[in-house]
Order: C-alpha cells, then sequence, then structure tokens
C-alpha cells in the first residue's frame, strides 16, 4: 500500500521510501487538519497490445513431388505456426501454389510423398499424421501411437505404406493406406526415447535415435530388430543418428547434430559402411542422378557425390551460413534459358529456394512467396537504445520495438533466443543450441553471417558471437545478468546430461574469465540477478531436454561471489519445487524468487527466506518476475496464467491480466511488458497513489505515478523527473508544476494558480478542457502537449509550447 506522509504541510510520493510505511488513515472529514486522501495500494494500470513483433517463415521437413494442380513437381514443405501449414512451391517461379492447414499441429520436420503423389506429414506439437491427396486436400489420420507427442520423420515405401518415428517413447511405428490403420511397433532401445530419423528399403524400415547414435534395421512384415555395427572413427556418445535416408541401394546416415556433421554411406546389399563426407549438412541428399549420383550440401557448397567410386564433385554452388539444411531437395525441370532439362532444386529454412543445373552450371536463390507465421516470444529486454527487444522460437530472429512511437524494426535471420540482457552500451543475447552468447550493438547495422546464406563480404558481424559452451554439452543459456563489470551466464546441458554452466564475461577485455559446469551440483542454471559484489542465482533440476531424469529432489537459490570466486550458500528456497525460474531485488535489497504460484523473499545477509506469498494453488513451477524501480512494485507471471502486481512492503497483490502470459521486462520508463504466445503487451501502471476527497497541503511526487481523482487540492502540486500525474476532475488551490516527468494529464479541472510543464519525455502531455486562473506555461517537452480536442480557459498567459492552447 502507498501513502501519503502528512508531515506539516507535504506528501512526498517516493516509491522507494514507502516500503515498509504504515497504512494510511480513513480519510478525514472535508477542509480537516490532516490529509484527508485514499493512498490506495490497490494498483491499477492499461493493458495494450503491441501486436505481433516477430512474424516468418521456418521451414523444417520438405519433399519434391507433383503439385497440387497437376504440376509434375512443387517444392512441398511444412511451415511452423498455429496452425502449421502444408506449401507448395513453383520450383521455376518460387510461387506458393498450394497452403494448407495442418490443425492442432504446431510444425513438423516429417514431409514425404507417395507413389501416388499424395503427401504425408507427421507433426509436433500435437503428435499426428496428415495426408494431403488432390481428391480430399488434408486429412488428419490421428496421432499414431497413444502418448506419444512428436512425429519427427515419416518415410513412405514404394507399395504406399508410411514409417515414422516418435518421441518420448522412442516407438517406431506404420500406417497401412488401405485399411486406415497404424501398427505400433515399440520401443527399439531400453535406452533411446527418441526416433529421429527413419528410411524405407525393401522390406526394412532404417531407424536413427538420439545420442549415443544408432541405427536400427526393422523388418516391416515381422518387427525383428537389428542395430547395424556403429561406423569406426565417430564418437556416438554425444552424437545423433540425426538423418536416415536411403538413395539406391546406400544408406546415407549423418552423425551429429543441427550443425554439420560426418556422413556415412551404408552399402545395404553389402552390409558395410563404405565411405564417409565430412562437414555434412542436413537434412537429406537428393534423389539420384542418371549415373546414380546423388546432391547434397557439404562444407558451405553444394556437392556431388557418386557412391561407385566415393568420389565428392564441387558445384560451384555456395550455401553458407550457420542453417544451410535443405528443407526437401530433389530434381525439376523448370523451362528456364539457363537451366535446360532438369535441375536440383531445394528449398532453406526461411523460405529461400535454390537451384543448380548440372549441365550449365547456372545457379541461383529465390525468395519464395510462403507466408510467415507469427513465432512465440522467448525473450524480452529493454536494450540499451531504449528499444525493447523480443526474441523468438524455434524460427528465431528478434525485433526492436520504439516503446514511444510502437515503430518496429525486425531481424529475420537469427537463432531462437533463450535469455537477454544489456550490459556495457551492448545487448547481449543467449541463442540455442550450444549455448551461444552474443553482442549486438544497435548504433551499427545487422549484419549475421552465420545466418544468412549469402552474406555481404567486408560488413562486421553485429551480432557478434563471443562463446559457446558445447564442449560443455550445454545447448540453453537461459540466464544473462549484467554484474558490474562483468556479463554473468547460467546455462542448460543437452540431452542425456545434467548440471548448467555459470560463467563470467569481461566486456572489457573481451575475456571469459570463470566458466564452472555443476556449480550447483546436476541442476541447470536458469535466472541471474546481481547486488553488491556478488551474483545470485536460482536453479532447475533439469537439463535443457527433460526427457533427461533429474537426481536432485529440488531447485535452489545460490550467492557466488565475484571478488573471491566462490560459492557462499545455497538454499533451497521453494520447497519440493523443481524449479526457480526467476529472480529479482526490490528497493530494500530483498531478494525475490517465483515458482509457479509460489512467491518468496529472502535475506541475502543470513541466507533465510523471510517472506513467502501463495498467488494460488498450482503445482506448476513457471512463471517469470521483475521489480519495476519506477513504482516499486513487482510483477509476476504465477504458472504463466496472469500477470500480478505485489506491493513488497504490504505483499498486497492485484491481478492485472488474466490469460497466458510468459516473459517480463521491466521498462526505465515504467511501463512493463509481457509476452503472450506471439504477442507483446504493455502494461502501463496509472495511479501509485490515488487521493480523492480534500487533501490541505501541498504534493510532491518524485516517482510513481500520482492520480487526483475528483480531489480537492488546498495546496500546490509538483512533480519531478521519474513521477508521472494523472489529474481528472476536483481543483487544486494552488500551482501545478511539472518537471521531466511523465505520463502528465490534466483533464476538467480547475486549478487556482499557474501551470507550469517543461521537459517531459513522450507521450505528448495533455491539459485539455481545463480552467487555469494563473499562466499556462511549457517547454522543452518532447512532444509539444495537446488538450485533445477540447479547449482551456486560461486567464492568465499562455506561452512556449502551449501558447495555443
Amino acid at each position: 500500500m502507498r501513502t501519503l506522509l502528512s508531515g506539516s504541510a507535504v506528501a512526498v510520493l517516493a516509491v522507494v521510501a514507502t516500503a515498509g510505511a504504515a497504512a494510511a488513515p480513513a480519510a478525514e472529514p472535508a477542509e480537516s487538519a490532516g490529509p484527508a486522501s485514499a493512498a490506495d495500494g490497490t494498483l491499477s494500470g492499461d493493458v495494450t497490445s503491441l501486436g505481433t513483433p516477430l512474424q516468418d517463415v521456418l521451414l523444417i521437413g520438405g519433399t519434391v513431388a507433383p503439385g497440387p494442380g497437376g504440376e509434375p513437381a512443387a517444392l512441398w514443405s511444412a511451415s511452423s505456426g498455429v496452425p502449421a501449414h502444408l506449401n507448395a512451391v513453383d520450383p521455376a517461379t518460387g510461387t506458393a501454389i498450394g497452403r494448407f492447414d495442418l490443425p492442432g499441429a504446431g510444425g513438423s520436420w516429417a514431409v514425404d510423398a507417395g507413389p501416388d503423389g499424395e503427401v504425408y506429414v507427421g507433426t509436433y506439437g500435437d503428435a499426428g499424421l496428415y495426408r494431403w491427396t488432390a481428391a480430399n486436400g488434408v486429412e488428419a489420420l490421428g496421432n499414431p501411437v497413444a502418448g506419444e507427442t512428436f512425429v519427427w520423420d515419416v518415410s513412405v515405401a514404394p507399395d504406399g505404406r508410411v514409417y515414422g518415428g516418435t518421441s518420448p517413447g522412442g516407438k517406431l511405428f506404420g500406417f497401412d493406406p488401405a485399411t486406415g490403420a497404424f501398427r505400433d511397433y515399440g520401443r527399439l532401445s531400453d535406452t533411446h526415447s527418441y526416433v529421429r530419423s527413419v528410411a524405407v528399403h525393401g522390406d526394412s524400415v532404417f531407424a536413427g535415435t538420439e545420442n549415443p547414435g544408432a541405427v536400427f534395421q526393422v523388418d516391416r512384415a515381422t518387427g525383428a530388430t537389428v542395430a547395424l555395427p556403429p561406423p569406426d572413427g565417430i564418437d556416438l556418445s554425444t552424437a545423433w543418428a540425426y538423418d536416415v535416408d536411403v538413395v539406391g541401394d546406400h544408406l546415407y546416415v549423418r552423425f551429429g547434430s543441427a550443425s554439420p556433421s560426418p556422413l556415412f554411406v551404408w552399402d545395404i546389399t553389402a552390409g558395410t559402411w563404405v565411405d564417409r563426407i565430412d562437414a555434412a549438412h542436413g537434412l537429406e541428399p537428393s534423389p539420384a542422378d542418371d549415373e546414380g549420383r546423388v546432391h547434397l550440401i557439404a562444407g558451405g557448397e553444394l556437392v556431388r557425390y557418386d557412391p561407385r567410386d566415393g568420389s565428392v564433385a564441387a558445384t560451384g554452388m555456395p550455401v553458407t551460413g550457420r542453417v544451410a539444411n535443405t528443407r526437401g531437395i530433389g530434381w525439376a525441370e523448370l523451362g528456364l534459358p539457363d537451366y535446360p532439362g532438369r535441375s536440383i532444386v531445394g528449398l532453406l529454412w526461411r523460405g529461400l529456394m535454390f537451384r543448380y543445373n548440372p549441365a550449365t552450371g547456372a545457379h541461383s536463390f529465390v525468395q519464395t512467396t510462403i507466408e510467415g507465421e507469427p513465432i512465440d516470444i522467448t525473450a524480452l529486454s529493454e536494450g540499451p537504445d531504449g528499444r525493447i527487444y523480443a526474441g523468438g522460437f524455434l524460427n528465431g530472429g528478434f525485433a526492436a520495438i520504439d516503446p514511444d512511437t510502437g515503430e518496429r524494426e525486425e531481424f529475420h535471420t537469427f537463432s531462437q533466443s533463450e535469455a537477454m540482457t544489456q550490459h556495457a552500451g551492448r545487448l547481449y543475447i543467449g541463442a540455442y543450441p550450444e549455448a551461444r552468447v552474443y553482442a549486438y550493438d544497435p548504433a551499427l547495422p545487422w549484419h549475421s553471417p552465420e545466418y544468412s546464406p549469402s552474406p555481404d563480404p567486408g560488413v562486421a558481424d553485429n551480432p557478434r558471437r563471443l562463446f559457446d559452451f558445447a564442449a560443455d554439452r550445454q545447448i540453453r543459456p537461459r540466464a544473462l545478468a549484467s554484474a558490474g563489470n562483468h556479463l554473468a551466464v547460467g546455462t542448460m546441458p543437452d540431452l542425456g546430461e545434467l548440471g548448467g554452466v555459470f560463467a563470467l564475461y569481461d566486456a572489457g577485455t573481451g575475456e571469459l574469465v570463470h566458466a564452472e559446469r555443476n556449480l550447483v551440483t546436476d541442476e541447470s542454471i536458469v535466472a541471474l540477478t546481481y547486488r553488491d559484489g556478488v551474483v545470485y542465482g536460482s536453479t532447475s533440476i533439469y537439463g535443457g531436454q527433460s526427457a533427461t531424469p533429474p537426481t536432485q529432489p529440488e531447485a535452489t537459490v545460490f550467492a557466488w561471489s565475484v571478488a573471491d570466486r566462490e560459492l557462499l550458500w545455497e538454499l533451497p528456497a521453494a520447497p519440493g519445487k523443481p524449479s526457480i525460474g526467476a529472480l529479482t531485488f526490490d528497493a530494500d535489497g530483498r531478494l525475490w524468487g517465483i515458482s509457479g504460484d509460489q512467491l518468496f523473499a529472502i535475506d541475502v545477509a543470513t541466507a533465510q527466506v523471510v517472506e513467502r506469498v501463495s498467488l494460488g494453488s498450482s503445482t506448476s513451477s513457471s512463471g517469470d518476475l521483475v521489480f519495476n524501480p519506477v513504482d516499486g512494485h513487482l510483477y509476476a507471471t504465477p504458472g504463466n496464467r496472469r500477470l500480478v502486481g505485489i506491493d513488497p512492503a504490504t505483499l498486497a497483490s492485484t491481478i492485472l491480466h488474466t490469460g497466458t502470459v510468459s516473459h517480463l521486462a521491466a521498462h526505465s520508463s515504467g511501463d512493463v511488458y509481457l509476452s503472450s504466445g506471439h504477442e507483446l503487451l504493455r502494461y502501463t501502471p496509472r495511479c501509485t497513489t490515488t487521493v480523492t476527497g480534500t487533501h490541505r497541503g501541498a504534493l510532491v511526487a518524485g516517482s510513481g505515478t500520482l492520480c487526483l481523482t475528483d480531489a480537492r487540492v488546498l495546496g500546490s502540486v509538483t512533480v519531478g523527473a521519474g513521477a508521472g500525474l494523472r489529474v481528472s476532475g476536483g481543483s487544486v488551490t494552488g500551482s501545478i508544476t511539472v518537471r521531466g516527468a511523465s505520463p502528465v494529464e490534466i483533464v476538467g479541472t480547475t486549478i487556482r494558480g499557474s501551470v507550469t510543464i517543461d521537459d517531459s519525455p513522450a507521450p505528448a502531455p495533455v491539459v485539455s478542457g481545463t480552467t487555469i486562473t494563473g499562466s499556462l506555461s511549457c517547454s522543452g517537452n518532447a512532444e509539444p502537449p495537446t488538450d485533445d480536442g477540447v479547449a482551456n480557459e486560461v486567464r492568465g498567459s499562455r506561452t512556449g509550447q502551449c501558447a495555443t492552447l
């Protein structure tokens, strides 16, 4: 609860000074000697939508097959979205010639075509198998295996039967289009949870798993399973059998990750590994040409591989950037002058199409017209330029939004963001996978060669990649915090691993000065904050892939000394909770944390929990938490189901918005930004303190927003920089002086004195329908004050920016 401190004749509204203040006395009769004002501790404000800051194309699975209108060839692909869509593109023009909803699905790695031109899609979000035919459009065939949540790959046999792999049960399934029946082949391995990739050859299905990468040969009729021997010269402990494909009588298996990895060739007839191609990109090689050769991307170039002699020939077509994986690759006749006969065609992740003609060597990239989809927000932060930055899920990219104008700048070619924070004049970004950390300078041009298939030569990287923790088997840099002279980093590990890395980066020297795994045994670091030479962190008992069983019973909060480079203490602050998702300090130096509906405060001097606030009864441990120094309140998203404001002094809470909400960022303006899926919302606090009735004496606001609602103020009103003023109705017997404050609204009020409004940041101050006995003076405001179309009566002079009001 925020109180008005009566003193003699002045009430000082300084948010940071009111923590621990007593509740306000009841309102006194009019014209009493004391403050007859209501100091209402209940927050109020407006939640407005800023729309969808990130929208782009993300293609993962694809194939080349006849088009939806009978075209000889089209590039088919699934684009992620809500819902996902199956798209068809004309390879000669890049024009989208088909777009079909996949109801309930979020996206797909798994697209393949059958012998009669039907297209099958296995999905995630809502695990399912879909079939498109020219006669019936898209049909939802159902979840192939009950309890499975993700279909990773599908492969259609020449007889039309479909095979696919799932997680988290590591199942192989079959589908018979003649009967509409699914077959569950069961779990291929007791130690694997993913069937990541599949391919059919004759009577067999080949299926690849997560690390340690293994390939199984499964008899289609009997289900009998045999593991292929591992190839020589590779450590499979950290490698997935990421891509499994059959072309002719050869099996191609890429062992590694989403990054370029070695591709091994298995002679199916001979039953032996016969070749290796280094630095191969996914997701598949092309069908064979007339001589049995296949095309694929390796070492940043489209190459041609001949399985007869193991030769690899360059094509002269560069395909650069981190994500140069084919999203469907095949052959098409383009009917273009430089592309006689058949050409290799394919898609890349952002909807970019590539094509190459073996006869002429002609090659090109063409941007297709596949529609972009909204991207869920995964990280929010104010940047060093005052804009709000939003990072995106899976599709990646991030956007900058001007808080005053709403103008958006969107950067498409970038990775999924796990965390963002500003430090030393830069925006630092934690990116998935490999727990990579980047620095972005908003004053310099955006340029990311790592994510562009055709980067501009000679332009400096921005964002600039600083370091990663791939060697430590980390994938998510979930926590970033400005820590004095350092950037503090906390990470989550890859599948099959537990224990995050805690690190310090010196931005001045460009050195990673400390990196330590398992600072808290077998726990990931998911939140960090800093105060007085100590970094405070919170953990999750899970790794970056929840399929890895935890070994610890509950999450902890810890303190770590920067000077001494040592752990000071650990505390299980949320008993029984597996994760403590966010930490922040209030103005009094108490450390607050959140786990689901449970909020707690720690006295860091004693390492003891001193407050607990229950915001509900959910068993969830998700939620975000920030402290807003402008109004002195905590803002939380308990269970990611609502926005709640909490007064840390009184522990009073107010529900400000209901619905799905997740990430939070407190802006220096006093606004709080939050994400709801792909939508960016802004909460603007209206009133930190509300005065009604009669108040005798002057009012001074040094922070927060002072609201006078039909109040009778017998004294002057002074509002300084960092505070705000809203006056509606009533009267002020004295002057109103505003310097550097925002927002400023004076509407329908009688002021028996002068009004001065200087140096206010945007938005424009409002003086509307108001009677002013004295003068009205305005100068230096970022935007000229406005009367919103309702004239004022000013009996004194009108000067400066208010000369026409």
